[in-house]
This record gives C-alpha cells, structure tokens and sequence, in this order.
C-alpha cells in the first residue's frame, strides 16, 4: 500500500534562503492535499549562562521575555507566510490554507523537532539545511544529522542555495 501524507512537519531555522525548503513543504502538501505544520526552534542557552541571567533578572521575567518573543516571532512568521502566499500562491491561494499551525519553542533544535514529529504524528519531516562540507558535518548541518540518526519518520531533507533566491522567510 502507498502510504498517504496527511501531516507535513516543516522545520526551519528561518535563515536566508530558508523559503526554498517551504516550496518543497508546500509542494507535498499541495500533492497529497496534506497539512503543513511550522516549528520554528529557538535555541536554549547553555545552562550555565542562563543560571546567570536568571541570577540577574530573575525566572519569571525569563519566561515572559520568552512568551512575548515566541508572540512575536510567530507574527512575523505568519506575515512572511502572507509575503511567500501573495508572490508564489497567486493562482492558488487556498493552498495558503494547508498551514494549520506555526509553533516557536525554546529548546534543542533537534530534540524538539523529533517530540513534535511525534507529537503531531509527522507522516513526514520537512528540514533544509546548510551544507558544512565533507570536514564539518559530511555534507549536513548538525541539527539535520542530529534528526536522521534518531528519527523513526522520512525525511525530506533540503540543500539550501548559498545565493540569493527571490523570497526569503528568514532575516526577520
């Protein structure tokens, strides 16, 4: 039996160039008339540098910084959506409407991707990635190596262009 695609987890770390992994995302969901669901990562400091800023400005301040900037952050990605919809959708707007959610967490870029491919139980994971080369991380950045060796799900994973493509949805 071909296995059927109804939930699209789209990772990405909104860097330059990161729209042209979401063409991809969109082209699944708009084949197999999937869902798309966006998870944005923001990583946690190292503990021993967020133990001293909490010293500081104290743990609820902490989690309200967090709060407003996760609000903040997802607004901007909903209008980079609206930006990405209005140049690339414009014959097809309803695709727009295959993005159910937009998550930003705090954490390890990795790790969260994997609960939340679990948790939304992800028929496949959408990740660009920036090449570190045959030294780095042979030919994938960390976070997608990190995944691949853990992950129970496919996943689509993306080379970014270095150049300049048409529409970003990073540099927010």
């Amino acid at each position: 039996m071909i296995p059927r695609i109804k939930n699209i987890l789209y990772a990405t770390d909104l860097s330059k160039n990161s729209a042209y992994a979401f063409r991809y995302a969109v082209n699944s969901a708009q084949k197999h008339d999937a869902k798309i669901h966006i998870l944005h990562v923001m990583e946690a400091l190292p503990s021993a540098a967020e133990g001293l800023i909490t010293q500081f400005i104290g743990e609820e301040k902490i989690r309200q910084m967090r709060k407003e900037m996760g609000e903040d952050m997802i607004g901007r990605i909903r209008e980079r959506l609206r930006q990405f919809a209005e140049k690339e959708l414009k014959r097809d707007p309803k695709t727009l409407k295959k993005v159910v959610s937009v998550d930003v967490v705090y954490g390890s870029p990795a790790a969260e991707i994997l609960r939340k491919a679990e948790e939304m139980n992800a028929d496949v994971v959408i990740l660009g990635t920036h090449g570190k080369g045959v030294i780095g991380h042979a030919f994938l950045g960390s976070v997608s190596e990190q995944v691949l060796h853990r992950i129970r799900r496919p996943v689509y994973i993306i080379p970014l262009p270095e150049g300049e493509t048409d529409i970003t949805l990073g540099e927010i």
